[in-house]
């Protein structure tokens, strides 16, 4: 499996251990503490790994699994 689809689970577990919604912040916390070590052993993607989260972000919602809501001027990702 390659990373950005890796991302895509790990992101829909992540707001699923958040309740269904989660800021940015919050997700890239959540996916930090269970999956740091992939993220060490990821070679490059190391150091692009959140701004390629918000990539299968994208690609989540495109295709229904992940919703996008402002509040307050922050993004709020859901879970439909």
């Amino acid at each position: 499996m390659q990373f950005s689809d890796n991302l895509k689970d790990w992101v829909v577990e992540a707001l699923s251990t958040l309740g269904g919604e989660g800021t940015i912040v919050e997700v890239a916390r959540e996916l930090w503490l269970k999956h740091e070590d992939d993220f060490k052993a990821s070679g490059d993607h190391f150091y692009t790994w959140q701004y390629e989260m918000r990539w299968a972000a994208d690609r989540l919602r495109k295709v229904g699994k992940l919703k996008l809501r402002t509040v307050k001027g922050r993004s709020l990702w859901l879970l439909p």
